[in-house]
């Protein structure tokens, strides 16, 4: 949950922080890798997200990839100048994602239907139609996105022959398992907001503290729970001892600890039991803020026996105060402890959300984190069910009437992991204040590189990798992740002359054309049926990559949809899932969700719009290309 709501470090440190880190591999030894001999030839795919308001919330282009473009030989400098080295590494990517949430664990199990739920599922953990999140870290019992109190002990039993998680089987359990048999290299984090209400001096899960007769029971806790979840099929790669360890409120599960306290739970409990039980889980501290870090957690880290034993993980960090250029700071001091992002929330608090994400993914990686991890997967339309806290926390999906609506959220947590699988390493890349970014190497050798226009206006963007560029114009308010090969010169495709492709008017129901409304060719332009009247803007082409395109554009599915109900669109082309459709029997169908272009509720009015539905085979779903 949110505490502060100090804005992290802006862009404008970016440069600083980018020497920093460079000389600091450089002390460090990082290691240099033999790279393809040239980058010319190589294509580059490119992935945008863009919204269109101050607050960087709606949502008009979402992680819809573009046409490609080319390394040419030589180096470029025009525009917002980029290079990309892989010669400097830094650290190697855990993963990135959000949390299932008691909220948004109920929310996606209990009010979808189950088709629903599998395709929620497929968009956020899938990384062929969804945006692959690779990281988990779910709740040790109640949090206050959640709706009510709950522990794994809930009467007092210092034997904890009681302990059970009875109320996690309901449906965290379950989600996880299958986002786990979705994607099967996700990472669990575990995290408690409180030890069970009797351990404690109030005998709350609100406030107070862990009562000391109790810190031994607690880390047996920590134990079963671990055990108890490899049953269900679920490996915790790592736990924090408390979330946020400095809140106390009486409004929300939390329990305060100080700094003697964690450091003797920590090295005298909690890893000598996971030792005893032969667990490998490792241990994150912190799992705050910056700016709480001197005051909270630097006793515990700079305790050499905790630094040293074999389970200790490192630190976890949030971003609700302070800069998060401490996590560099850390690092110089203690070179071989690791960092994680482990917790930042959007929020109705956060003035601009798509910026906020974007320098959030760019800030944490260039500061030596090794995942990048946002709150809630989901909310409801009211921000919750939630017990006490954040009653302004947003989520990764909004749950609603049936439905999850995917936020900005979920496409910038997108822009990061689809692309960065983990086991990337990040490389070298020329800090931007007008473009932020951040690039990885993945296992395979591919690469991406995560980038953000914070300037306001259009920029046109160098990059330079390996003895090739590509420039590229990147629109305002629009994140990018470009990507290309393992490297070395790519043998373009022969050139032959293309088939010829069918073209005509594209007729429905009642004898009606489909149109763009007001016959305009701009991106995001509905489209209609209306009287055929062979004008440009019914003119279509069924071009051999699966596309349908009027006036040098694209029939598109609006931001990647795939519920019924999803309007259509033109929009540059692209080749998409959401932009192939296939000819069936006179229908029309989309390959990015199966579903049939319809005309709306069964109409042949003018100006009756498209959309995506269920496929029916009714004469609202039947088109034929009329030459």
């Amino acid at each position: 949950m949110r505490t502060t709501r100090t804005r992290p470090a802006t862009a404008r440190r970016l440069a600083a922080w980018s020497t920093a880190t460079a000389c600091v591999a450089a002390a460090a030894g990082a290691a240099l890798v033999a790279t393809p001999a040239q980058a010319a030839g190589e294509t580059v795919n490119v992935w945008l997200t863009t919204t269109s308001d101050a607050g960087g919330r709606t949502v008009t282009r979402g992680l819809q990839q573009q046409g490609s473009v080319t390394f040419g030989s030589g180096t470029g400098s025009s525009g917002q100048t980029i290079t990309v080295n892989d010669g400097t590494r830094f650290q190697t990517f855990t993963g990135a994602g959000a949390s299932f949430t008691d909220t948004a664990a109920w929310l996606i199990d209990e009010q979808l239907s189950a088709s629903a739920k599998d395709a929620a599922m497929q968009k956020l953990f899938s990384t062929s139609s969804g945006i692959g999140m690779s990281l988990l870290r779910n709740t040790i019992g109640s949090s206050d996105l959640a709706r009510g109190d709950y522990s794994y002990s809930e009467t007092a039993d210092p034997s904890l022959a009681n302990f059970t998680l009875s109320h996690d089987l309901a449906d965290v359990v379950p989600l996880t398992k299958q986002a786990l048999s979705i994607n099967p290299g996700i990472t669990v984090v575990g995290s408690p907001w409180s030890a069970p209400g009797w351990m404690k001096d109030n005998g709350s899960m609100h406030g107070g503290h862990l009562q000391a007769k109790y810190y031994g029971t607690y880390a047996t806790y920590f134990v079963k729970y671990i055990q108890q979840m490899a049953a269900q099929g679920i490996k915790v790669g790592f736990v924090t001892p408390q979330n946020e360890p400095g809140v106390n409120r009486g409004d929300m599960p939390s329990m305060g600890w100080d700094a003697n306290g964690l450091d003797y739970f920590v090295g005298s409990e909690l890893l000598p039991k996971l030792h005893a039980a032969g667990l490998s889980t490792k241990v994150l501290v912190h799992d705050w803020n910056p700016s709480d870090y001197d005051g909270t957690s630097a006793q515990t880290v700079n305790d050499a026996a905790i630094r040293n034993d074999s389970l200790f993980g490192g630190i976890g960090w949030h971003n609700y105060g302070g800069s998060l250029d401490k996590i560099t700071q850390v690092h110089d001091q203690y070179p071989n402890v690791d960092a994680y992002g482990t917790e930042i929330s959007g929020g109705t608090w956060v003035g601009n959300q798509q910026q906020n994400d974007m320098l959030d993914i760019v800030n944490y990686t260039r500061n030596w984190a090794k995942s990048f991890t946002k709150w809630s997967i989901a909310v409801d339309r009211n921000h919750g069910p939630h017990n006490g806290g954040c009653d302004t926390c947003t989520g990764l999906l909004t749950v609603h009437d049936g439905q999850a609506d995917p936020t900005i959220e979920y496409y910038t947590m997108g822009h990061l992991t689809k692309f960065v699988r983990p086991g990337a390493v990040r490389v070298d890349s020329t800090a931007n204040g007008a473009v932020p970014n951040v690039a990885f190497v993945n296992p395979d050798g591919s690469h991406a590189l995560v980038g953000y226009n914070d300037s306001g206006t259009s920029q046109q963007v160098t990059v330079n990798w390996n003895g090739g560029t590509f420039t590229y114009t990147l629109p305002a308010q629009t994140s990018v992740t470009f990507t290309w090969g393992a490297g070395g010169t790519t043998t373009p495709p022969p050139t032959t002359t293309p088939p010829a492709t069918p073209a005509g008017s594209l007729v429905g129901i009642g004898g009606k054309c489909v149109t763009t409304v007001g016959g305009s060719s701009a991106n995001g332009t509905r489209v209609e049926l209306r009287p055929c009247n062979g004008s440009a803007a019914q003119r279509w082409t069924a071009s051999a990559d699966g596309t349908l395109r009027v006036q040098g554009k694209c029939l598109d599915v609006v931001d990647v949809g795939t519920a019924n109900g999803t309007r259509v669109q033109v929009w540059d082309c692209h080749a998409g899932p959401n932009q192939r459709w296939t000819s069936t029997g006179g229908k029309l169908v989309v390959a990015s969700s199966g579903r049939c272009l319809d005309a709306v509720d069964n109409s042949s009015a003018d100006g009756t719009p498209l959309q995506i539905w269920d496929c029916f085979g009714g004469a609202n779903q039947l088109w034929a290309l009329k030459s």
